[in-house]
């Protein structure tokens, strides 16, 4: 069957509330589709006022009608200050229908028998408050999320999001801080381990780090060339040779004495570890590079360096106040079993590679890092024009 493309988006409410990794944890635990894009918006009154008119072309029915009133109430800029919301791109067999089922409705008579029991999205984080004494008459709504009903209404709304997102940048510039001075940005990569079978570990590790009360302001889904992963881990390889080549230098001396009961000379540990450790630690090197991009450092073809790689992962800005050492908090030391209870390398952590996510530690490596990742570049808008110029031939 067909391949298409639908999204779910991410209503301003949901994300202020931080609950923008528990809905992503569903959807990736609980639809068999790709998560193939991800971008942080910040809506414009035109782009609120078409959204909520393509709603409005789906029928009469009260629930759309509730939607599109709540889209331009909700989505739109309160004056200066921007409202954030999150959509999420998804590949795969009818993603509509897949979605819309974890979703959920709206309306209580959408739904079957006693499953208003936070089986889908809406039943969890959803409200529809209607007046008792006239239960036609809705008082209080937030549907959480917002995905269309099928593949006609999701081409017309990702055409609509494709002509907003051209040219517009990946991290959102809000104007929430009285003082602009004491905002710091961080990078965060939930890494390619969490992403190797649907799994709600993405989603999680994003609801730990709403603990530190910082904002998300850029997202992207991001496969690392080999060029890049060279680049950006490229400090960690002098790191390993200084730290690893002398213990296993020294561990290769100690082995060959035991083994063939001799004293072997100062000389010969330093030749040892000139080889043997050097071999060792350009090997960890190279493993850190594969994890990474999937790909082999050495069995590259050079005019494939900069190619994506064979392995995703998820890139994230955080912003608000000392918001590097907040996240490097929850995340935990590098070595998952040194990492206190409650972290997110201890919670989800294997070893010192593969420790699930990456933080920058300081502000110099948040900028370097954001270069290196074109983190200004987001493939979601892209993405959309491909699928929606296929669809048209």
């Amino acid at each position: 069957m067909k391949q298409a493309l639908s999204y779910v988006m991410v209503t301003p409410y949901t994300v202020a509330k931080s609950r923008t990794g528990g809905i992503i944890a569903r959807l990736l635990s609980q639809v068999d589709l790709e998560l193939v894009g991800a971008q942080m918006i910040a809506p414009d009154e035109e782009f609120v006022r078409d959204y909520a008119a393509i709603l409005r072309e789906q029928n009469d029915s009260g629930s759309v009608t509730l939607l599109a009133d709540y889209t331009q109430r909700s989505f739109a800029p309160a004056g200066e200050r921007k409202r954030l919301a999150l959509v999420l791109l998804f590949r795969g067999e009818k993603p509509c229908e897949k979605l819309t089922a974890i979703c959920g409705h709206l309306y209580e008579e959408h739904r079957e028998g006693d499953s208003i029991t936070a089986e889908t999205i809406r039943d969890t984080y959803a409200d529809l408050i209607a007046d008792p004494e006239h239960p036609e008459k809705v008082t209080y709504f937030e549907p959480a999320v917002m995905t269309p009903p099928n593949q006609v209404w999701a081409d017309k709304d990702m055409k609509l999001f494709a002509r907003f997102l051209k040219g517009q940048e990946n991290i959102v510039k809000t104007s929430l801080s009285p003082d602009p001075r004491n905002i710091e940005r961080t990078l965060v990569i939930i890494k390619p381990d969490n992403w190797q079978y649907a799994s709600s570990k993405p989603g999680t590790i994003i609801d730990m780090f709403s603990r530190t009360g910082l904002r998300i302001v850029g997202v992207k889904v991001h496969r690392f060339s080999l060029a890049e992963a060279l680049e950006f881990y490229g400090p960690v390889e002098g790191a390993l040779l200084e730290k690893l080549a002398p213990r296993f230098g020294k561990k290769a001396k100690e082995l060959l004495e035991q083994e063939f009961q001799l004293t072997l000379s100062d000389e010969t540990e330093k030749a040892l570890i000139e080889c043997v450790g050097t071999e060792y630690a350009q090997d960890q090197f190279a493993q850190i590079i594969e994890f990474m991009s999937g790909v082999k450092p050495h069995t590259c073809p050079l005019e494939d360096i900069n190619q994506p790689g064979a392995v995703k992962c998820m890139i994230l800005i955080y912003e608000g106040e000392k918001a590097i050492q907040k996240i490097r908090d929850v995340l935990g030391p590098t070595d998952p079993l040194k990492a206190p209870g409650g972290t997110v390398r201890r919670e989800f952590g294997s070893n010192v590679m593969v420790n699930t996510a990456h933080a920058s530690d300081s502000p110099a490596s948040v900028e370097r890092e954001m270069k290196i990742v074109r983190i200004n570049e987001n493939s979601l808008g892209s993405l959309i024009t491909s699928y929606l110029g296929e669809g048209s031939r």
